[in-house]
């Protein structure tokens, strides 16, 4: 009741970007966990085609993070959230409806553009309407998100027992309905436009050291968020023999998020800098794999999980608010769609190494994967310590994007 009394006091911008996020979240995760399979199994590609096809995707989203956050300070997030969740749609119904290698290569280059587009505009224009209360609703804003990762996956296993088409169908309405449900409800906000041309954003942005420092030292939260979907699984159905065990991990995590996050944010922004609790953070999620590094069994994982979930919900709330207090309010979305495409790409370079702790680990030192991610989560708790004993990080939300909601431009 505390959460929907939270989620009742923000603007209805925020509450439908809210709605967005969970809609989102649940048709991604109702499809693309289950492309891979369906490509081999269904479509019969080999695994170099397919890793092609999910390649694009991924490279598609990545490497034009930029472009939707430039898009967003310039024409308005609004249009740009819009844009991307048409894009999505179409792009996930032509995965059900095509079969040959052009269709699914321009499926995938869809899809990524889509979330290049709307995931940089939805946390600009949350940051923006949100206020003084950023933290609070970034916070509500990974709850619904957390939800919708869970939900995902469960509607796509029922659906796949019909056919992969009726999951991606179902996918690209969910896509299409909040098209329509942005269109029509999400109040319009005016770009701001530097007036130093896109060039001139970007030079101005990536000549900002601190905050260059910062996203590349955030590389621990998204490596180590992203074995919640690699390690924390394998090492539940390592422990089982159950592959269902999978499923455990998000459920634990899921039920943390919606009974602890909002309480751990309202509670620790009352008390103390939004670094030092970022460093907690990620500090909380790199020691997260110590128990299943040297204990057996799946308790030991799902602590672990617990753990990890713990660190995000602490830390990610305030990385987000912090963001657009590193420059002027009329780059937020440059700001948001630099910091995903660097920490992306050092990311990318995480995973790849735990992922050879795995296979090294395989042959004898099972502990070594976990203990990766361990240093991981430290060595970027140091990182962002540092950033904040020097003052380098943003003590709190910019004034202009605190002021109220009645006194910002509206289109």
């Amino acid at each position: 009741m505390k959460t929907w009394h939270e989620i009742r006091r923000f603007p209805l911008a925020v509450r439908l970007l809210l709605v967005n996020q969970l809609g989102v979240n649940t048709g991604f995760y109702l499809l693309i966990p289950y492309l891979a399979t369906h490509l081999t199994e269904n479509l019969g590609l080999s695994a170099a085609v397919v890793g092609v096809v999910l390649g694009v995707r991924n490279l598609s989203q990545q490497g034009l993070f930029i472009i939707g956050g430039s898009a967003s300070d310039r024409l308005g997030a609004r249009g740009v959230i819009i844009a991307g969740c048409a894009l999505r749609t179409l792009g996930f119904a032509l995965f059900a409806l095509g079969d040959g290698l052009a269709v699914l290569l321009a499926a995938s280059v869809l899809s990524g553009v889509a979330g290049a587009l709307f995931n940089p505009a939805v946390r600009a224009y949350l940051a923006q309407e949100a206020g003084e209360n950023r933290a609070e609703a970034f916070a509500l804003f990974n709850v619904f998100a957390t939800t919708g990762a869970l939900v995902g996956p469960l509607l796509g296993s029922v659906l796949l027992l019909v056919d992969f088409r009726t999951s991606a169908l179902t996918a690209a309405g969910i896509f299409a309905v909040l098209t329509v449900a942005q269109a029509l409800a999400l109040p319009a906000r005016r770009g701001e436009p530097s007036g130093s041309g896109l060039l001139g954003d970007w030079r101005e942005v990536l000549g900002n050291r601190a905050f260059l420092a910062f996203a590349l030292a955030m590389v621990g939260m998204f490596t180590l968020e992203n074995q919640l979907y690699l390690l924390l699984p394998d090492g539940a159905r390592d422990a089982t023999g159950w592959d269902g065990a999978a499923g455990l991990v998000f459920l634990v995590g899921t039920v943390a998020n919606l009974t602890l996050q909002l309480r751990i944010t309202r509670s620790l922004k009352a008390r103390g800098s939004r670094g030092r609790w970022i460093a907690v953070g990620l500090a909380v999620m790199g020691l997260a794999f110590l128990p299943p590094a040297f204990l057996p069994g799946l308790v030991p994982v799902l602590a672990g999980a617990l753990l990890l979930y713990t660190g995000v919900m602490i830390a990610q709330p305030f990385v987000m608010e912090l963001i657009p207090g590193f420059g002027r309010p009329g780059l937020t979305g440059t700001y948001f769609g630099i910091f995903y495409v660097v920490s992306g790409v050092a990311a990318a370079v995480g995973n790849a190494a735990v992922g050879w702790a795995m296979d090294t680990g395989a042959q004898g030192a099972a502990w070594l994967p976990w203990a990766c991610c361990t240093l991981f989560g430290l060595a970027s708790a140091l990182g962002v310590a540092r950033l904040h004993r020097r003052g380098a990080l943003p003590a709190s939300p910019a004034p202009e994007a605190a002021a109220p909601v009645g006194e910002r431009s509206r289109a």
